[in-house]
C-alpha cells in the first residue's frame, strides 16, 4: 500500500524546509535507510533517509522549492500502484478485483481521515502539538521532563518539555501561545514521531473530543484531562512540590538527578546546580553533602550533645553479605540507540585493529611553546586531531564509507570527537578539520564538549563526520579498541602518554610514549593502508612543526 511521506522536522526551530537536492527519481526502488533527498533546514543542509521501502511514485516538492512541515514530500509504494486518492488528499485504493481488501481500504481511509477532521474541528484558537522529530534518524522520543503543566500559560518561545532523542535530551519549545490544555504523553513514556503531545488553546476550552479523535486515529491511547486531574495520585504531586522553592519558583533538575536524590532522601531545594542555568545533574545530588542542614541542627542541639550524636540516624542502603540485590534502570533512548549502532557495526563491518608505538617527547615540548602564547590553550589531543587531518587528506581512502554496490571517498574532512557524558556518548563533529588550526581546533573542541555534557549540541553539529577519534588516555588507559562509529570506516583510540625506558641512538633513556589503535572496515581499509596512515599520522606527531608546513 503506498505510504506518504511528509516534510520533516529536522531541528527543533524548524517550520519549512527547502529540497536541496533528490538522490532518488519517480520509478527508482527504495529501500528502508536509502537517502531520500539532501533537505535544506533554518541550521543546516541534512540527509533525509527513507523508513519504508518500495518505489518512487511521486515527488510533491521539486528540487529547489521550500515548504511548511508535514507537507506532502512524496509517495512510496508498489510499482504501478495508483495514487490518485493519496495526491487528491483520501487513502490508497484497493485493488477492484479482490472483494476482501474493501474494508481494508475503508479501514485505511477512516484512519487517514480522523486525525484530518479533528483538524478541521478545532476550536478557534487550539492548537495540537505533536511529538517532534528532533534529529534525522528520531522515530520515536521520551519525555523526560515537562517543564509545563496542564493549566499553565505558555508563551511563544517557552520550553515545554526535555525530549529524549537518539542522540540527545533537548529541550522543545513551543511555537503557539495559550494555556497548556491537555498532556498526551507522560514524563518517562515513548511515542513515535508525530504522536499527540499536547493541546494548547484558550483556557477552559473542552477539547475532550479532539483527544478522542486523536485516540481513534490511532496515534495516541492517552485520556482526557479530566480524568487525568482525577486520578492524578498524591505521589505525582509531592514530587512536583519537591521541585518548586518555596515562592513559587521552579527548581531545574535532570530526571536522574530528580531519581536519585529521591532515592537518598535530599531535597533539591539544599542542592546547588552545576549544570546550564543552575540545573542539578547527577554529579551535584552524588557530591551533596547535607551541611547546610547539619549546621541548624548543630545549633538547635547544642545543649544536648549527646542527640546531636543522634542526629545522623538515616540509614544508608546496606547489604547483607550472601544477599542477592539487584536494581533495574530503564534503557534511555540514547541508551538503545547505542546499543543498535554499535551492534550493527561490530556485527556488519569486519573490524580488524593496527596498534603503534608514538614518541611524544617533541609534541610535550611543541606544546608547551604553543599554550605560551596569550589565550591559546592546546591539548593533546587537539594535535592528534589536527594531525589525523593531514593524515586523512594524504590517505583518502581512510576516509570512506562502505555501500553495498560502491565505496564513497570522502575528499572533504569532518572528524568526530567521542564525548562521554551523564547518559552516554555522543560525537559532536568538527566540519572542515584539515583547514582549522591548533587553536581553533582546541577552541571548538572545549565548546561542543562542555555543550555536549549540559545537552545543548543540535543534530546538525553530531552529524556528517568522516572519521572518528576517541581519547580515554585522560584516565590512564594505555591501550584499548574502538567500535567504528559507521558509516565512517575508522576509529583512533588514543591511550594515556607513558613515561618509560626507551631505546635511543642505542641508548636506554626516559622517554614519553603514547600508543594509538587503528580499527579498520577491512570492506573498505586494506591492512596495508590503513597501516601507511598509521605511519603518516606518527611522523606528525613526533614532528608537531610538519604540521604546519
Amino acid at each position: 500500500m503506498a505510504i506518504k511521506v511528509t516534510m520533516p522536522r529536522l531541528s527543533d526551530t524548524m517550520t519549512e524546509g527547502t529540497v536541496a537536492t533528490w538522490l532518488k527519481k519517480v520509478g527508482d526502488k527504495i529501500s528502508e535507510g536509502d537517502i531520500l533527498a539532501e533537505i535544506e533546514t533554518d541550521k543546516a543542509t541534512m540527509e533525509f533517509e527513507s523508513f519504508n521501502e518500495g518505489t518512487l511514485l511521486h515527488i510533491g516538492i521539486q528540487a529547489g522549492e521550500t515548504a511548511p512541515v508535514d507537507s506532502l514530500l512524496a509517495i512510496i509504494g508498489n510499482e504501478g500502484e495508483d495514487i490518485s486518492a493519496l495526491l487528491a488528499g483520501g487513502a490508497a485504493p484497493a485493488e477492484a478485483p479482490k472483494a476482501e481488501a474493501a474494508p481494508a481500504a475503508t479501514e485505511t481511509k477512516t484512519e487517514t481521515a480522523a486525525p484530518a477532521k479533528a483538524a478541521t474541528q478545532l476550536p478557534k484558537g487550539v492548537v495540537v502539538v505533536t511529538m517532534p522529530r528532533l534529529s534525522d534518524t528520531m522515530t520515536e522520543g521520551t519525555v523526560a521532563t515537562w517543564l509545563k503543566k496542564v493549566g499553565d500559560a505558555v508563551a511563544e518561545g517557552d520550553i515545554l518539555a526535555e525530549i529524549e532523542t537518539d542522540k540527545a535530551t533537548m529541550e522543545f519549545e513551543s511555537f503557539n501561545e495559550g494555556t497548556l490544555l491537555y498532556i498526551g504523553i507522560q514524563e518517562g513514556n515513548t511515542a513515535p514521531v508525530d504522536s499527540l503531545l499536547a493541546i494548547i488553546g484558550p483556557a477552559g476550552t473542552d477539547i475532550s473530543g479532539i483527544a478522542d479523535n486523536y485516540t481513534a486515529g490511532g496515534t495516541t491511547t492517552a485520556s482526557a484531562p479530566a480524568t487525568e486531574e482525577k486520578a492524578a495520585p498524591a505521589a505525582e504531586k509531592a514530587t512536583e512540590a519537591a521541585t518548586e522553592t518555596s515562592n513559587g519558583g521552579r527548581i531545574l533538575a535532570s530526571p536522574l538527578a530528580k531519581k536519585i536524590a529521591s532515592d537518598k532522601g535530599i531535597q533539591l531545594t539544599q542542592v546547588k546546580g552545576s549544570g546550564e542555568n543552575g540545573r542539578i545533574v547527577k554529579s551535584d545530588i552524588e557530591n551533596f553533602t547535607p551541611a547546610a542542614q547539619a549546621q541548624p541542627a548543630a545549633t538547635a542541639t547544642s545543649a544536648a550533645p549527646k542527640a546531636e550524636n543522634a542526629a545522623p540516624a538515616a540509614p544508608k542502603v546496606f547489604v547483607p553479605a550472601g544477599e542477592v540485590f539487584t536494581e533495574e534502570i530503564k534503557n534511555s533512548q540514547m541508551r538503545k540507540i547505542i546499543a543498535k549502532r554499535l551492534a550493527e557495526s561490530l556485527f556488519t563491518a569486519p573490524h580488524y585493529n593496527l596498534v603503534i608505538e608514538v614518541s611524544m617527547d617533541d609534541a610535550m615540548a611543541a606544546r608547551a611553546t604553543i599554550n605560551t602564547v596569550p589565550d591559546t590553550k592546546v591539548s593533546f589531543n587537539d594535535m592528534v586531531i589536527k594531525a589525523c587531518a593531514l593524515a586523512l587528506k594524504k590517505h583518502p581512502k581512510i576516509n570512506s564509507q562502505w555501500k553495498e554496490d560502491a565505496i564513497i571517498i570522502n575528499h572533504h574532512v569532518n572528524i568526530g570527537v567521542a564525548v562521554a557524558i551523564e547518559d552516554g556518548l555522543v560525537v559532536p563533529v568538527l566540519k572542515f578539520t584539515d583547514a582549522m588550526s591548533l587553536s581553533q581546533i582546541g577552541a571548538s573542541v572545549r565548546d561542543l564538549a562542555g555543550r555536549a555534557k549540559n545537552k545543548k549540541l543540535g543534530p546538525q553539529e553530531m552529524e556528517g563526520s568522516t572519521f572518528t577519534v576517541s581519547n580515554l588516555g585522560m584516565f590512564g588507559i594505555t591501550e584499548f579498541n574502538s567500535i567504528i562509529n559507521q558509516p565512517n570506516s575508522a576509529i583512533l583510540s588514543v591511550g594515556a602518554i607513558v613515561e618509560k625506558p626507551v631505546v635511543k641512538n642505542g641508548q636506554i633513556v626516559v622517554g614519553n610514549t603514547m600508543m594509538l589503535s587503528l580499527a579498520c572496515d577491512h570492506r573498505t581499509i586494506d591492512g596495508a593502508t590503513g597501516a601507511q596512515f598509521l605511519q603518516t599520522l606518527k611522523q606528525y606527531i613526533e614532528s608537531p612543526v610538519t604540521m604546519l608546513a
